[in-house]
Order: C-alpha cells, then structure tokens, then sequence
C-alpha cells in the first residue's frame, strides 16, 4: 500500500484530470448539437474516467472516484450527449457544471434565503451515525471472535453509513459553496415497506435517477414494440439491476484488482427478479391485498439483509477490502492526530 503524502498526491493528479476532461465538454461539447455528434465528441472521455482508478491504491480513494467519476459521471455525459440529465440545463454555469458531474449530487433550484436550515437533530443523527463508525472500525480488530453473520451485518451497517456520510458531506458542503438547493441522496431506507419502496425511493436516489434515463427508459422504449408495455417494463427493471450489478463488480475490481466472481451481480438480479415479482404481485392483487406496513417493513429490511450477507458482502470480505479500508481510516486518523499536535 502506497503512503498516504503518495496516495494524495496521485488523487490531486486524478483530480486535476477530471477537471481539465469536464472542463473540455462544458466548453467544446455543450456547443456541438446533441445526439451522435456530441456523443462522439464525448466518448474519448470515458476512457479516461474508466483508467483513473487504477492510478490509485487506496481501498477508500479508489471506491470513491470509481463510484463519483467512472460511473455516475460517465453517465451523465452520455445523458448531457442526448441533451438530458442534471447537465443538461442550457443556463448551468461552469461551476454548477463541474460540481455536479463531479459528485454524486443534484439540484433542485435555486437556495430560497426564507428556507430554515436544517434542524439540529439531523446533525445529532449524523453525529451518532459517525460514532458508530468509529466503533465498527475499533471493533473489526476483533473479528475473529465474532460470528461471520454479525460480522456481515456490521458490514451491512457500516457501509451504509459511510455512504451516507460521504454523500451527506459533499451534498453539505456543495450548497454552502454553491448556495443550491440538494436533493437528498437517502430516504431512511430502514423504514422501507417495499422493494419497490426501498430501490425506487429511499435507497442511494441519485444512482436510481442516473439508471432511470440511461438504463430503463431506453430499453424500455426499445423492447415496446416487440414485447408490450408491461413486459418492455419488465425486461427494462431486469436490465437495470444487471447493469447496476456490473458497476459494483467493476467498482469492486477496481479495489481489489482480482476477477469477479458474480456473486454481487447475482445479489442485484435476484434483486431485479423479485421486484418485477412484487411489482406483478400488486398489479394483480391491488391495493385491498396487500401486506399491513408492519409485516411488510421487517420482510422487506430482512430480505434485503439477508441476501446482501449471502451475495453482496462476501466478495469485500473475501478479497480483504475490509481489512484495507480499516488500515486507511486509522492510518488517515493518525495522520490527522498528529498534524494537530504539531500546531499546538
């Protein structure tokens, strides 16, 4: 594992590339007419964003800029190729420009100066939720003692809430550069009474609304004449857990830099398989069958532990991304720590 000063410095050079690729489409592809022109005029950029983890070691710094930039970026250029997504507003300034593909973040309008900030108790939770990452991490040292299934579930809790700190932050600190309006990445999805409930509206949004236009809607336009409407919906869903599933392999061997073993693809098909079930299930049943929301939420929060633990958590574990991610966290605390010290 490189050191910490190598490994930043590598990130501000990934950092600086991203930019200088952005900066190019804002001011040379936003002003080719859209469709295949802009699109080829983009598509030496992919290349790019797709190479850019691999200058880098760091299980945490990799995750993230082939989460931020390989994938959701990459899409939003494609979408900004047809004249649609978050980039696509013919007034966006460069600075929303760059924030906005750079981050995994979207805006709503302009900051109204009446909106109240937001209320203490989030900052508690967020609070709370940190410190227990700080406890997961302590006791992940001691794994080997615990039974593989918590372990998992720690996993589960962890990653979770390392999303939502990540994503909560950068939303945080965007709209206080920026002064804009964000759109919430998380909608508690614990509380999920569904798995549509949970993918479509409470789960990791901003993947959902960059899936939705480059994955759903055109195989869903594609497969409507041969198939119909309901069943072009359906292959559309499937379509969209599996390319969802190839991203997070793709992310995956980008941190551990071994070959797939599906596992995490099958964890999002199986996923794509039962909400199309579901989605038939309520159709043909209506409303009057449904399950009441107390029997509902605990199945629907158990299944998805239960199949994460069985199929999406493994392949981190098994190739020590855990492991690496623990060493990072201490490692950055550290440093931290000690560039205190110094300035007392």
């Amino acid at each position: 594992m490189e050191s910490l000063e190598t490994e930043i410095k590598s990130l501000i050079k990934v950092w600086i590339t991203v930019i200088l690729c952005l900066t190019y489409c804002y001011l040379i592809s936003r002003n080719i007419p859209k469709g295949t022109p802009r699109l080829i005029s983009i598509l030496p950029i992919i290349p790019i964003f797709i190479s850019l983890p691999l200058y880098l070691s760091w299980a945490l710094f990799v995750g993230t800029i082939a989460f931020f930039i390989t994938w959701l970026a990459s899409f939003k250029l494609v979408l900004f190729s047809f004249n649609q997504g978050p980039l696509s507003s013919p007034s966006i300034s460069f600075q929303h420009f760059i924030s906005i593909a750079c981050f995994p973040i979207n805006f709503k309008s302009t900051r109204n100066p009446r909106s109240s900030s937001p209320p203490s108790s989030s900052y508690l939770v967020y609070a709370l939720k940190g410190l227990v990452l700080v406890l997961l991490v302590y006791f992940s040292e001691y794994r080997q003692y615990v039974h593989p299934s918590l372990v998992h579930f720690m996993y589960c809790i962890f990653i979770y809430f390392k999303l939502e700190l990540v994503l909560i932050i950068t939303a945080e600190l965007v709209e206080f550069f920026l002064g804009l309006e964000l759109e919430p990445q998380f909608n508690q999805p614990f509380l999920s009474t569904s798995l549509q409930d949970f993918w479509g509206k409470r789960w990791n949004l901003m993947v959902t609304g960059i899936l939705r236009p480059t994955i759903y809607q055109p195989v869903q336009l594609i497969c409507v004449r041969g198939f119909g409407k309901r069943c072009a919906r359906l292959i559309a869903l499937l379509a969209t857990f599996v390319v969802s599933g190839l991203m997070h392999e793709l992310i995956v061997y980008y941190v551990a830099r071994v070959w797939p073993t599906w596992e995490m693809t099958g964890f999002f098909v199986l996923h794509g398989v039962s909400l199309a079930v579901e989605v038939e299930l309520k159709r043909c049943l209506g409303v009057k069958y449904q399950l009441p929301t107390f029997v509902s939420g605990p199945l629907t929060v158990g299944f998805v532990l239960v199949t994460g633990s069985w199929l999406f958590f493994p392949q981190f574990l098994m190739c020590g991304a855990d492991v690496r991610a623990i060493k990072e966290y201490t490692t950055i605390w550290k440093s931290i720590v000690g560039l205190v010290k110094d300035v007392k």
